[in-house]
């Protein structure tokens, strides 16, 4: 017989093991015995499920893959249009310290640069400029001085809205290309119709911006009747060069270059570069001729 012990509440009854009556202890036993029984089962039951599933699932993987189509997610970026920038010639003088050069100017979007306009007009230095639909309407008074001064400047269109004149999508220095056929079109349209609009000649060349191109946009504004301007020197790099190193370069330019720089960034140094360089010209004997007036040969197919 167990043992008795008082309880804690007063009961003087017999306990089992931990203070349960006999039959209830021995109850519980058989429970907890029952109850190991099942974990065992269950335990083997998923020991074997997981075995058959490792079986199968490498080759059920690759079944399943293969029915993947092969190309997914975004489809392939159609590759970069061919671009070209052309070359652009005039005749030469071939008289010894008497270069004939062509001034071309780009007016893109911005104000006007008096430091340039003012030197040509006071040094009667003639010159080509490409204007923008753009910079038209924020500079009425500079227009008003290239249209009192008719034997010096030349007003070309360099398009509507300074978008690059390229009939498919893709960037260039960061700027958006017209990127269709139609869009070229109207580039091009919309920048002579504000020409005219301003009392301006209708032009008869182009320079898009960036003045880059693809052939297909190239036959295209030619099939429209217009020119297109390239060049020989880049004078002023975008406008983005030193006055110094633009002077240089401008200086440098031979017999039967066509030079290329901007007159709408009057806060650049290079501006004051163009300028000086426009003087160091004149000064050496140099033959300033627009676009008009001398015959040019230009490449990839820009001018024939």
């Amino acid at each position: 017989m167990l043992p008795v012990r008082p309880s804690s509440c007063g009961d003087n009854r017999p306990h089992g093991a931990g203070g349960e009556p006999p039959l209830k202890s021995a109850v519980r036993i058989i429970e907890i015995y029952r109850m190991n029984r099942i974990l065992l089962a269950s335990a083997f039951l998923f020991s074997t499920i997981s075995t058959a599933l490792a079986d199968e699932i490498p080759s059920a993987v690759p079944a399943a893959l293969g029915q993947v189509p092969a190309a997914v997610g975004a489809a392939p970026k159609a590759p970069a249009p061919k671009l070209v920038e052309p070359h652009l010639h005039i005749a030469r003088s071939n008289v010894a310290g008497h270069a004939r050069i062509a001034l071309t100017f780009d007016a893109c979007m911005g104000r006007a640069d008096e430091r340039i306009l003012s030197t040509l007009v006071r040094e009667r230095i003639p010159a080509t400029i490409f204007v923008t639909a753009r910079w038209l309407k924020r500079n009425p008074a500079a227009v008003a001085v290239f249209l009192q001064n008719p034997d010096l400047f030349e007003l070309e269109n360099h398009g509507q809205n300074h978008i690059p004149a390229v009939d498919t999508p893709t960037l260039i220095y960061g700027i958006a290309s017209a990127g269709s056929p139609q869009a070229v079109r109207q580039e091009v349209e919309g920048g002579a119709a504000a020409m005219v609009g301003a009392g301006i000649p209708a032009p008869h060349w182009f320079r898009g911006s960036t003045a880059k191109y693809d052939l297909s946009a190239i036959g295209q504004i030619r099939a429209m009747g217009y020119r297109i301007a390239g060049y020989s020197v880049n004078g002023d790099g975008g406008s983005l060069l030193g006055a110094v190193i633009t002077e240089k370069r401008i200086a440098s330019a031979r017999d039967g270059d066509v030079v290329i720089s901007h007159i709408n960034q009057p806060t650049h140094a290079a501006g004051e570069g163009v300028a000086k360089a426009l003087v160091d010209l004149k000064a050496k004997g140099t033959q300033f001729v627009r676009l008009e007036d001398v015959e040019d040969t230009g490449d990839d197919k820009t001018t024939e």
